[in-house]
């Protein structure tokens, strides 16, 4: 009997190794609300991160692509597709949208989602120190940054009184950026108007919309299909002849105005170092929701100059970088 358990006691390790040898490499869902063609360097923001934990995409782990091309309604069923694949983590990012469709679709597949709002106030975690349950992930905490982008704002355009709050409708983050939006310029002795555009298409309308609600400047909302469609926004901006402060730098190296934030890149990283965690065992409930520590100031020269804006010395100073 001795003998057989020790034989057992061998066996077993061993069939453990070949199941996990037929199974290959771990699988890693990654489902995104935008698309590959603008969201490249994040996708490799991902894979750096998912690199650096010791998982390299198409030789140690396997990344399965999910994208829901701006349209949040196809999020369920593209959550739904990767559990059914049997993926072994999901990296749930482009907002919460895409983190709540991962969660309704699997309570036992780890789950590392990106947002930009307190992942808490949407019950997708009991905490920030200990989420608990099967998701964990990484937060800008945008919304909160309202406040200085909006001071920041009064500073470049200062007879800007009417603030444009450019949203998309369809982002669950809506009512909280409206809500926290509006207190901010109500401190600093703004009021706001609220422009809507789900599409790119509705873009030249919201813009439209802000000219003849007599707004002198914008505050574009963080959401992932603004992101993607960078380029138009920048170029209708100037072609509005209207100043605009986004929330990433991606934003002004493409010829807008000012931003201010956090690097999504990083938050993109951070998500692909996570997954490498679970992958090696860590549990999600036991990793602590990652928020930045440091925030960053781009200024474009060119833009100004086109808007006929002449930015205080004081702010250039401040600013991370000014693109000339």
């Amino acid at each position: 009997m001795r003998r057989r358990a020790f034989i057992a006691s061998l066996a077993a390790p061993l069939a453990l190794a070949l199941h996990a040898q037929s199974r290959g490499p771990p699988r890693v869902g990654f489902l995104n609300s935008a698309s590959p063609a603008n969201y490249a360097f994040n996708v490799q923001a991902f894979r750096d991160g998912l690199r650096e934990g010791g998982y390299v995409d198409g030789k140690s782990a396997t990344i399965e692509y999910r994208w829901a091309e701006g349209d949040y309604a196809r999020l369920p069923q593209l959550a739904q597709d990767l559990v059914r694949g049997s993926v072994d983590v999901i990296a749930a990012t482009g907002d919460i949208g895409s983190a709540r469709a991962a969660m309704a679709a699997t309570n036992s597949i780890p789950i590392v989602f990106t947002v930009g709002s307190d992942p808490v106030s949407f019950g997708l975690v009991r905490s920030l120190s200990r989420p608990g349950g099967n998701a964990t992930g990484i937060t800008l905490f945008s919304s909160t940054l309202s406040a200085k982008r909006l001071e920041l704002l009064r500073e470049v355009v200062p007879g800007a009184t009417t603030v444009a709050l450019f949203m998309n409708p369809t982002n669950p983050n809506v009512d909280a950026d409206v809500r926290a939006a509006s207190e901010a310029a109500q401190s600093l002795g703004r009021q706001t108007v609220v422009v809507n555009a789900g599409t790119p298409e509705a873009f030249a309308t919201a813009f439209d919309q802000a000219l003849s609600k007599r707004a002198g400047a914008v505050l574009l909302a963080s959401d992932p299909m603004f992101l993607a469609q960078r380029k138009m926004l920048t170029e209708l901006a100037a072609r509005k002849s209207m100043p605009v402060m986004y929330w990433s730098r991606e934003f002004t190296e493409a010829g807008g105005l000012i931003s201010y934030g956090s690097g999504i890149t990083w938050m993109y990283r951070e998500a692909g170092l996570y997954c490498a965690k679970i992958l090696k065992g860590a549990k999600p409930g036991d990793l602590p929701i990652l928020q930045p520590s440091k925030f960053e100031m781009y200024v474009n020269l060119k833009a100004a100059k086109a808007l006929g804006l002449a930015i205080p010395q004081a702010t250039l100073l401040r600013a991370d970088e000014v693109i000339q």
